[in-house]
């Protein structure tokens, strides 16, 4: 990997900069709504979900802030995820060093990494993109259309055990090996650049759309008290394993006045972030041992994430969810959008629908029935989910779903 002293600063317009680089190899994805989800998360906030009637249609207009979902779909990036971004930006980093390239063009020992699946497929992809071999190490449990697709990107797959620790030492082997470069999954200021481009077109698309009129009938509200400079988001919840897309996303709002949180899955301890920001020390955890339904989520947040996420505080908070929360969350993004998304990507809708300290954060900033404020159309919250990725197999969702089911028949 580059010397991460040689990588541009950490700032919003090195995202802007990386953004430029890497967009001849990334697809700008779409923004989608739901009306029916939105309602859902406003029936949170005391006095129901606003505009009149229950659920939001029909009746009596009332003057009662809403909650409106906009949903980035990162599901339809090139290799089905946000990796793709890092990865790219990565490797064009990479080709701007001096002495990269050997004799005929060509670095021929290759890039490395480790990756449970989305990292691994998107460094397969721009490895092949570039000509460069690429070396993928990757769980052994890792879901098999993702092995299978980074098999077919080209990569040479190496097995590993689950663990973060696991993982790495598999990776320092393939390196001293093959001297293979290291591109890490999310722990390095180019990666956290690249996947930052997402936030940048997240906050633009959602302008867009509500100068056009907006997906709900009218832009923006903003938070209690606070006016907003512009029509736009408010909030965004993103998921965080390693905190590469997270760190990235909370620079792109820097000094815009969106407010970013991450999110995760609690089983098994996988909430490290989560407990390493609300402790006393603020200590990042190094290490993570879970097999939580979100396996994108199984990883340490790293060293280069956290120095944004907690020590310059760019991001507002975290929140995080059970596995059965991310089922039902899951199922009702199919029932409802009818789009396929992985159990990581539904982590963000699970706190925005079940997580208790969430809701209580909505009804403080949103509040219930307040006939002083506003004049009852552009009150409320617009809040962004990032779907990080749609990386699942038909047998793994049935297998989910099956298992929710035996839970709810067992409660």
């Amino acid at each position: 990997m580059a010397d991460p002293s040689t990588s541009p600063p950490l700032t919003r317009a090195s995202v802007q900069e990386a953004r430029e680089l890497i967009r001849p190899f990334v697809h700008q994805t779409p923004v989608m709504t739901s009306s029916s989800l939105s309602a859902l998360v406003s029936e949170r906030i005391t006095g129901g979900g606003g505009g009149g009637g229950k659920g939001g249609e029909g009746g009596t207009k009332k003057k009662r802030p809403k909650v409106r979902l906009w949903f980035k779909c990162e599901n339809f990036q090139k290799v089905g995820a946000f990796k793709a971004r890092g990865a790219f930006h990565a490797i064009e980093r990479l080709k701007k060093e001096p002495g990269w390239w050997g004799e005929g063009g060509k670095w021929e020992r290759g890039v490395v990494t480790h990756s449970s699946g989305n990292h691994a497929q998107a460094l397969a992809l721009a490895a092949r993109a570039n000509n460069i071999p690429a070396h993928i190490v990757m769980p052994s449990i890792s879901a098999a259309p993702k092995i299978a697709a980074t098999k077919g990107y080209g990569a040479r797959v190496v097995f590993s055990g689950s663990t973060s620790v696991e993982r790495e030492a598999v990776t320092a082997q393939v390196v001293r090996d093959t001297g293979a470069r290291l591109v890490p999954p999310y722990d390095h200021p180019d990666i956290i650049l690249g996947q930052g481009t997402l936030g940048l077109e997240f906050q633009e698309q959602v302008e867009g759309m509500m100068r056009e009129g907006g997906a709900y009938g009218f832009g923006g509200g903003g938070r209690k008290g606070k006016k907003k400079r512009n029509k736009g988001l408010d909030v965004i919840l993103a998921p965080c394993g390693g905190g590469g897309m997270l760190s990235g996303v909370a620079l792109s709002c820097a000094d815009t006045g969106i407010l970013v949180f991450g999110t995760e899955p609690s089983f098994q301890g996988a909430d490290d972030a989560k407990r390493a920001y609300q402790s006393p020390e603020g200590a990042r955890i190094p290490a993570v041992s879970s097999l939580t339904i979100a396996d994108g989520l199984r990883t340490p947040v790293g060293a280069h994430p956290w120095s944004v996420i907690y020590e310059r505080r760019l991001v507002a908070g975290f929140y995080s969810v059970t596995d059965a929360q991310i089922r039902r969350a899951l199922r009702l993004v199919y029932e409802r959008m009818k789009i396929v998304v992985e159990p990581s990507a539904a982590v963000p809708l699970a706190v925005a629908l079940y997580d208790g300290e969430f809701g209580e954060w909505l009804e403080r900033e949103v509040g219930g029935d307040d006939e002083e404020e506003g004049d009852g159309e552009g009150e409320g919250l617009d809040v962004g989910i990032v779907f990080s990725g749609g990386n699942v197999s038909l047998e793994a969702l049935g297998k989910l779903f099956a298992e929710e089911e035996e839970e709810e028949e067992g409660s």
